[in-house]
């Protein structure tokens, strides 16, 4: 089953990191968070991607192009020319690098996408900016269970301050940036089937306004609800973040051995 990972936006709110290369190459542990969530997905079987490439796709395309040999030992013969290599990385993955326009929308790369899409039937779809402890192949046998067009996962985003509770003036709990328990926003995460295409038209298209919104009001749109972690890299707090978890002994979302 394809994979999509949208890795084309701007990356505007990340500006420190993103003059320079796409968000998706932003480095968390020395990997870019592309690679995080592709280690996700394999961990749960699925290897074949689909990469929707925008701004400052060439770094994406660059960064895959060498990375058997950059993840392997070498032996260089340098007078012969000759190069062997030895000990090559452990990913299977197979990368479909598509150039979807710099300017494309959400719902327009996707549109892009069809011809390759479509004849496979489901497939799922995340952004390239985010990463989720969610069980993968819960998502898709929910989505299996529903036979609707569209599963979102849905997840209660971690508060950006503490919060407290009083009793009066005094302070009976503390929870430093708890995971709110209020609303439910999209996290991503996504199985479509191929008649999502029909609810696409063009590059402005934007996934998350008419397309999702057609597809809840039609009951097309079903949630898969996830109370464990999920965590997006929309601003160089979001970055530095993520990073601090990376150096802990079990950063939430490294579900790979």
């Amino acid at each position: 089953m394809k994979v999509v990972i949208l890795a084309g936006g701007l990356g505007s709110r990340l500006s420190e990191e993103t003059t320079l290369r796409p968000k998706p190459m932003v480095e968390i542990g020395g990997y870019p968070i592309l690679w995080h969530i592709l280690k996700g997905y394999a961990h749960h079987g699925f290897n074949d991607f689909a990469i929707a490439l925008g701004y400052k796709g060439e770094f994406i395309k660059d960064y895959f192009l060498r990375y058997r040999m950059l993840s392997s030992n070498l032996d260089i013969d340098l007078a012969s020319g000759k190069v062997e290599s030895s000990g090559e990385p452990p990913e299977n993955w197979r990368l479909q690098l598509v150039n979807t326009g710099k300017d494309t929308l959400t719902g327009g790369r996707l549109h892009r996408l069809e011809s390759l899409l479509r004849p496979h039937g489901t497939f799922m779809l995340t952004y390239g900016d985010g990463v989720c402890n969610v069980d993968i192949r819960k998502v898709l046998e929910f989505h299996k269970r529903h036979g609707k067009l569209a599963t979102m996962t849905a997840v209660r985003p971690p508060a950006r301050f503490g919060t407290m509770n009083f009793d009066g003036d005094r302070v009976t709990e503390f929870k430093e940036k708890p995971q709110t328990e209020g609303g439910w926003i999209n996290g991503g995460f996504f199985v479509f089937e191929p008649a999502i295409f029909d609810f696409l038209s063009g590059d402005k298209t934007v996934l998350e306004q008419k397309p999702l919104e057609d597809l809840a009001r039609q009951s097309q749109l079903m949630a898969f609800k996830h109370d464990g972690f999920w965590q997006c890299m929309d601003t160089i707090r979001d970055k530095n973040l993520l990073e601090e978890l990376w150096q802990t002994q079990a950063p939430p979302w490294k579900v790979w051995s």
